[in-house]
């Protein structure tokens, strides 16, 4: 979940607290925020970053307390693409414009997020490849701050899901129109990425697996890009959906994307993490149970609940030993 409390891409006491009490709170797997490959690929001027080798010692203080609490540090590397430059949700979440603090988005193409929006830039081919390159680099950078898993955002209307999406790429190369060209970019970042990030170490790639919008991404094309990135070194597809348009329709409930994890790990043979209201203990534990995915990923209700793990583990009957500063409470 993205905090907005960064300056200049730096991990700050607040990172250390927020993602280090998850750790202590139980969690198997701690995922820092959506980390900026490159400074124009904020969602937010105080958005996290892993863009220079500047950014890595603070990000390794984090990752090595969270590894101390027994658990395993991850994080989130991404590009924003049209959604960049935009104020903090508690600032009212506007675009902002370059005289203003922001700067202009790139994109696959020069289409807005929101009408009202200027367009953003559409990348040259040589600019995406430069992209492309900044993953490797960011992942690089991850592997030396200690983190053991590495996700690629693809997802939530950012710039990976936005090659994806026939409704934000109206490129007419080799990046766009078809289905292949759409999923260029996704693949050799992937590439990329795995070409530096060790074997022994997961990579997930967090996916839309829907736009929810007709003539859109759909689940039946996230099947088949799962089938497409594991043999080129993705061991998890995260499946959430959406927010590649503000106009789309969706009805939120308990566990309602919990469906597209089932469906891409039985059709694409590949792990899935399950997300999306998600809350109950009893909830997470029977989609793992059931086989309708191979772990449960929460965000909001650990932002309610730093210790969820460790209550879940005790609702359960599960050994989850709280840590001995803390084990008078348990």
């Amino acid at each position: 979940m993205c905090q907005y409390s960064c300056e200049d891409g730096f991990a700050t006491d607040w990172h250390l607290v927020h993602l280090g009490s998850r750790a202590v709170g139980g969690a198997g797997l701690v995922i820092a925020e959506a980390t900026a490959v490159t400074a124009d690929g904020r969602i937010s001027p105080s958005d996290l970053g892993i863009w220079t080798d500047n950014h890595i010692a603070p990000l390794a203080r984090v990752a090595s307390f969270v590894r101390a609490q027994g658990a395993v540090a991850g994080i989130q590397i991404a590009h924003a693409g049209r959604k960049a430059s935009t104020a903090a949700p508690w600032l009212g979440g506007a675009t902002l414009k370059a005289n203003g603090g922001g700067w202009t988005p790139v994109a696959p193409s020069a289409i807005p997020f929101k009408d009202a929006d200027a367009p953003p830039s559409e990348l040259s081919v040589a600019e995406i490849q430069g992209v492309v390159e900044a993953f490797k680099q960011a992942a690089v950078r991850a592997l030396e701050a200690g983190f053991q898993v590495l996700e690629i955002h693809g997802a939530h209307g950012y710039l990976a899901h936005e090659f994806l999406s026939p409704l934000s790429n109206h490129r007419v190369d080799q990046y766009g129109g078809s289905y292949e060209n759409r999923i260029r970019f996704t693949l050799e970042a992937v590439q990329a990425v795995r070409s530096v990030w060790p074997e022994s170490l997961p990579l997930f790639l967090r996916i839309s697996a829907t736009d929810w919008v007709e003539g859109g991404w759909t689940i039946e094309d996230s099947v088949e890009l799962a089938r497409r990135v594991k043999p080129v070194g993705v061991d998890l597809i995260d499946c959430s959906s959406g927010a590649m348009v503000p106009y789309a329709k969706i009805s939120p409930v308990p566990g309602f994307q919990v469906p597209f994890a089932e469906r891409i790990r039985r059709d694409a043979d590949i792990l899935t993490g399950a997300v999306g209201l998600i809350t109950e203990p009893a909830q997470a534990d029977a989609i793992v149970r059931s086989g309708q995915a191979d772990l449960v990923l929460l965000a909001r209700e650990f932002l309610r609940d730093p210790y969820w793990a460790l209550r879940t583990a005790k609702q359960l009957g599960a050994q989850q030993a709280a840590p001995v500063q803390y084990q008078r409470a348990w």
